[in-house]
């Protein structure tokens, strides 16, 4: 997952990178093919350079260190508002065919809500989510509409790589033994299995520049 997060970032993007895996997914695009890749984090920070130690959230003191700029929630929303930000990172409760993603309630439980999810969604030039494949989270419609993409969603899971909101939702590639009847079973909508090849292992470069990132293995084990 991490790897293929990080392959979605192109060399020179300003990337709305979030945390958890998408923060591992930078830090490896910027240390493989991307170098030139600018962060940005909702509570202000812009990065030209990974955070040099673990962190657990982007206040920490290793994503401020070394920051390129520390700035403000309002600055960084208004680069998303001028149309400034490449690539967007998000994740949510629930997804449904449309790239629609919920982060506010399911059912009467509530949730986080939106936070910078819904202007990311909609401001970035394209999206991508990062989430655990389970039905109960991939559904035909979801519960509340938290964030509406603008554009191709490209949804990337513990079971492979998927594409929403650009017609029939279509399966890019399936991680190494992942079946299609195991993606069927976990998924509350129908998907285009025509195209499907299996995802590219991670490169030596890239198991070397997540295990820097994440040594404890706390995000990826």
């Amino acid at each position: 997952m991490v790897a293929a997060a990080a392959r979605q970032i192109r060399d020179g993007e300003i990337v709305f990178a979030g945390m958890r895996l998408p923060l591992l997914g930078f830090a490896v695009a910027k240390a493989t093919h991307a170098p030139r890749a600018i962060g940005l984090f909702e509570n202000g920070l812009i990065r030209e350079l990974p955070p040099r130690g673990f962190v657990v959230t982007m206040g920490d003191g290793p994503n401020q260190r070394d920051a390129t700029c520390a700035t403000t929630l309002i600055d960084v929303l208004g680069m998303l508002q001028r149309g400034r930000v490449d690539v967007g990172f998000l994740g949510g409760a629930e997804v449904d065919a449309f790239g629609n993603l919920n982060t506010t309630r399911v059912g009467k439980t509530r949730l986080p809500g939106s936070g910078g999810g819904s202007d990311i969604a909609a401001l970035s030039r394209r999206c991508v989510y990062v989430m655990e494949h389970e039905r109960r989270r991939f559904v035909e419609r979801v519960g509340y509409v938290t964030s509406r993409p603008r554009g191709v969603v490209t949804l990337i899971t513990t079971l492979g790589v998927f594409t929403l909101a650009d017609g029939p939702p279509r399966v890019v590639s399936l991680h190494h033994g992942v079946t299609r009847a195991q993606v069927e079973r976990e998924t509350g909508f129908a998907l285009d299995f025509a195209q499907a090849e299996e995802t590219p292992a991670p490169s030596e470069a890239e198991l070397r520049a997540i295990a820097e990132a994440d040594p404890s293995g706390f995000w990826t084990r």
